[in-house]
């Protein structure tokens, strides 16, 4: 599976680490949206890609913010544990909102260093914009 987040979030790119400790056998690649070559390579339009994290799966699934999370931390564990979870009448739209606040709010939410700042090499300066989205 491959994510795409935002590599200028410290709240998003914390919260790629701590996915990353769950994912004890490797199977989610991380992709900071600033990559120069990320959008082309999962067909995002910046937009997309800015207002919300994105999981592509090996399947062909393509899921946007709260699913998105959903299916990450299902790769994460091995299981179907958090997709059945968001599939239960109510609870997608509950946690859809409750996504919608935390990227609302996430510059005030804490966070790590962000990934471009740590990572320049994998992001471009030509690709503007802010917009944490995990």
């Amino acid at each position: 599976m491959d994510a795409v987040f935002d590599g200028q979030c410290g709240f998003c790119t914390r919260a790629v680490g701590w996915v990353r400790r769950l994912d004890r056998h490797h199977r989610i690649a991380f992709h900071p949206f600033q990559d120069p070559l990320t959008l082309d390579a999962f067909r995002l339009s910046h937009e997309e890609a800015r207002s919300a994290v994105w999981a592509l799966t090996d399947d062909g699934g393509r899921h946007a913010g709260a699913r998105a999370i959903a299916a990450i931390l299902d790769t994460a564990v091995g299981g179907r544990f958090f997709a059945t979870f968001y599939r239960i009448p109510g609870i997608g739209r509950l946690q859809e909102a409750v996504y919608g606040w935390v990227a609302a709010h996430r510059y005030r939410l804490p966070g790590a260093t962000p990934w471009c700042t740590e990572h320049p090499q994998d992001c471009s300066a030509a690709v503007p914009g802010a917009g944490c989205a995990l």
